[in-house]
């Protein structure tokens, strides 16, 4: 990831709702949930939900696929990934060993 990725994924992040939608999408893992589930869980309308999603879905934090008449959203775990590491890259000037856990994948 560079740092204009970063900045859009950063930016798309700082909003609260937002966010809450990416933590819900990673612990849903892989299979990720249908737009109607991640309203009910968070207390969203459809039409701010669908704000929200299309926000993250541009930045490339999440991802969408049709399943018949629904839309299914799941995390883009290689996005996030690349963020946290985009993040810890310089960690410690390249001396891992002095990092927080974070910083070896302990996290």
């Amino acid at each position: 990831m560079d740092e204009p990725q970063a900045l859009t994924a950063l930016s798309a992040l700082s909003q609260e709702t937002r966010l809450r939608i990416v933590r819900l999408l990673v612990m849903a893992g892989p299979g990720g949930m249908p737009a109607g589930s991640i309203g009910d869980e968070l207390g969203a309308s459809s039409s701010r939900l669908s704000f929200h999603l299309t926000h993250l879905e541009h930045a490339g934090l999440i991802q969408s696929r049709r399943e018949g008449r629904s839309i299914r959203y799941s995390a883009a775990y290689e996005a996030l990934s690349g963020l946290i590491a985009f993040l810890m890259r310089d960690c410690c000037q390249g001396r891992p060993e002095t990092c927080p856990p974070a910083a070896l994948g302990n996290i």
